[in-house]
């Protein structure tokens, strides 16, 4: 399984004034926007932290998912939640490339498990060799749209980052407190159904 980000978030749909104001950095000068380019690095770096210790992405963007087959012939999970749309499901073999009829597939929307499942019994297979390539969107929508724990939490790792900068000691994995703390509630459950078995 390969997950990809096909639209990089944009330095506009970052919150960089949010993080300067958080910082206490100083504003109304002329050099306000020195550090913009640092603090951009720092945002991008907790927003990555967060969505792979929650298995969520914050702030909506396309993604494309790539399977050698199927979790599950009746539904395939998503690795990221929330999911809002699905663009495209191709499967693809060693001659060519189907392109799947959108009535054959559905978005289960599940703020925490979103699954793609079939029309009807099953997924469609996927031949010895080929693949299949799934165009979706996922997150909360802008920067505004996130919870306000959620946003707190990537200003105060971003912070973090930008605090202990020349720091190298720093254990592998760490998460301050805090962070940690806001995340919590949001960290996926880990059952033991089948996640794309139906339910």
């Amino acid at each position: 399984m390969t997950l990809v980000e096909v639209t990089p978030l944009a330095p506009e749909a970052l919150p960089t004034a949010a993080l300067r104001a958080h910082l206490r950095l100083g504003s109304g000068f002329a050099e306000d926007a020195l550090q913009d380019d640092l603090l951009q690095s720092f945002l991008r770096a907790a927003l990555a932290a967060i969505e792979a210790r929650i298995s969520k992405a914050l702030i909506a963007r396309d993604f494309e998912l790539t399977l050698s087959q199927w979790q599950h012939p009746a539904g395939q999970p998503f690795p990221l939640a929330p999911v809002s749309a699905v663009t495209s499901v191709t499967v693809i073999d060693d001659t060519g490339t189907a392109v799947l009829d959108p009535s054959r597939y559905h978005l289960s929307i599940d703020p925490q498990r979103p699954v793609l499942r079939p029309t009807g019994t099953s997924l469609p297979v996927i031949p010895k060799g080929g693949r299949a390539e799934i165009h979706f969107t996922a997150g909360f929508g802008a920067w505004e749209a996130l919870p306000a724990d959620l946003a707190q939490a990537v200003l105060m790792l971003a912070a973090h980052f930008y605090e202990y900068r020349h720091d190298t000691a720093l254990s592998a994995g760490c998460m301050p407190f805090g962070v940690a703390a806001l995340l919590e509630r949001y960290r996926p459950l880990r059952l033991g159904t089948p996640a794309g078995a139906a339910q």
